[in-house]
């Protein structure tokens, strides 16, 4: 079994963690990775005080193992953040600051009520940023991930972090989705991988069975980095852009965002509606380019345990073979 210094800290099992998406995060899911050995994760962001109370109460019936609470700082709800400090997770996660905010004061917080604190970043200096501050885990997420991301890739990201804040350990992000992804990630340096789109296409995900399909069915070649998405829901993140599949929606508006702003409004119920019927050409559908790697819609528990084998597997059985011997020398 793979274990590095990550799964002492966090109490896990498998160095794989599930990533804090927001309403695609749902209790089912967060407790079956959590159960199988990795880390759950649950998206608070835009969740009133009794929506974060309820959904951990919903994972803590399903399991007793640990799990995070994820929020974007740059629009964190106060009284949110503080429903989840009182609930005392195992793990505070946070990403997408300000560049004034004070990582500090989260971090302290986060600590004092008894949590193990990690902190998303796409630039190393935002990662230096949150070692400094105090994070226990620094997550680097290259803009091959699904939803939200930066601009650099995870080949060269993960090993600039992991030298910047080392000994601080690194989860990778960003086009991981299976097992020889967790050993690439290991190469680099890291300590592990986190999840987002891989576990999208899961039984326990709350996506729509259209969309779940959608990325099974999708090559990797079908996604964006666009600001469509946030400019129809009224959103501006710091310095992101939206990897997302490209279906109708996105190319109906792309190079007329000046006219999606004008007409906000009657795009975003467009969304809305889209998303609950289903309708994966004019619905959102954030998702990896390592969408081209996934080819069913598993059990979320199935997927860690899968991942972590076929990792080991690797290790112990196809990288060992790569390695010569040096013959022995005759002696005289």
């Amino acid at each position: 079994m793979i274990h590095t210094p990550v799964c002492d800290l966090l109490d896990i099992e498998h160095p794989i963690a599930l990533g804090g998406m927001g309403s695609a995060s749902s209790p089912a899911m967060t407790a079956a990775v959590s159960r199988a050995g990795g880390l759950g994760a649950m998206g608070c962001h835009y969740l009133t005080p009794a929506q974060v109370r309820e959904r951990a109460v919903a994972t803590r019936k399903e399991t007793n193992k640990p799990f995070g609470m994820n929020f974007l700082l740059f629009d964190v709800r106060e009284d949110s953040f503080a429903e989840a400090l009182q609930l005392r997770p195992a793990v505070m996660q946070f990403a997408w600051a300000r560049p004034d905010q004070d990582l500090k004061s989260f971090f302290d917080r986060s600590h004092e009520a008894g949590c193990k604190v990690t902190y998303m970043a796409g630039q190393v200096p935002e990662a230096v940023r949150a070692a400094k501050a105090g994070a226990d885990v620094i997550i680097a997420q290259g803009s091959e991930g699904g939803g939200h991301v930066g601009w650099m890739g995870s080949m060269p990201l993960i090993p600039m972090v992991v030298d910047a804040v080392g000994p601080i350990p690194v989860l990778a992000a960003g086009g991981f989705a299976d097992g020889r992804g967790l050993v690439a990630a290991l190469a680099l340096g890291a300590q592990g991988i986190l999840l987002g789109t891989r576990f999208l296409a899961s039984i326990e995900s709350p996506l729509h069975p259209n969309f779940k399909q959608a990325i099974v069915d999708s090559d990797g070649h079908d996604t964006q980095l666009s600001e469509i998405p946030d400019i129809a829901a009224g959103q501006v993140w710091p310095g992101a852009m939206t990897r997302s599949r490209r279906n109708r929606f996105i190319e109906r508006w792309a190079g007329r965002e000046w006219h999606l702003r004008q007409n906000r409004a009657e795009a975003i119920a467009q969304l809305r509606a889209a998303r609950e019927m289903g309708d994966v050409d004019e619905g959102p559908l954030s998702m990896g380019q390592d969408a081209g790697l996934i080819h069913d819609i598993a059990p979320a528990g199935e997927l860690v345990t899968r991942i972590a084998q076929e990792a080991e597997q690797i290790l112990t059985q196809r990288l060992p073979s790569m390695l010569q011997r040096e013959p022995q020398r005759v002696r005289a």
